[in-house]
């Protein structure tokens, strides 16, 4: 794979196929992109096969072994891949993923810090924390909505005797 020397711009093609290189800025009807690094990304459909993008805003995602930051979309579907920040309408994820907000999430075989949708279902994976409508599947979560409820509280009343405890040291009023 050669390196650019700089990053290259493809603006207002109809479709992108693009292989083992690097680009800026890319927006399309239809994208497709193997082996790419990728900072935007804007475009109708993308498909995704061992790539990486910063920022991709579609309507329809397919990734497969990729990479994202940041994806906002009507549809994602992404396989074995890593994700930081997913907003969606319709999510199926297979990975690892930071966050996942979706009117309906599904969510298998990874690890996800938060999910929260209308409709979630979870199978064989784990999930920090699970916020949700109708929630179905087998799921490990190590927070749901109440334990982070409790959680919260009981961190902030800590916080708090330790500022208290620390003034009544130190002799400020």
């Amino acid at each position: 794979m050669t390196v650019p020397e700089e990053l290259s711009t493809i603006d207002h093609s109809q479709v992108a196929n693009l292989s083992q290189t690097d680009v800026q800025f890319v927006q399309a009807e239809l994208m497709r992109m193997y082996q790419v690094d990728a900072e935007v990304v804007t475009a109708d459909e993308v498909e995704l096969e061992r790539s990486a993008v910063g920022n991709l805003k579609a309507n329809r995602v397919t990734a497969h072994m990729s990479a994202m930051a940041t994806v906002n979309a009507t549809e994602v579907s992404a396989e074995k891949s890593a994700t930081g920040y997913v907003q969606a309408e319709k999510a199926a994820i297979n990975g690892y993923t930071g966050a996942v907000v979706a009117r309906s999430a599904e969510i298998h075989q990874g690890i996800t810090g938060l999910v929260a949708g209308s409709n979630v279902h979870v199978e064989g994976s784990r999930v920090v924390l699970l916020v949700g409508r109708n929630v179905s599947g087998s799921v490990t979560t190590l927070m749901d909505s109440r334990s982070a409820l409790i959680a919260g509280l009981t961190g902030g009343l800590f916080a708090g005797l330790l500022l208290l405890l620390g003034r009544m040291l130190s002799g400020r009023k």
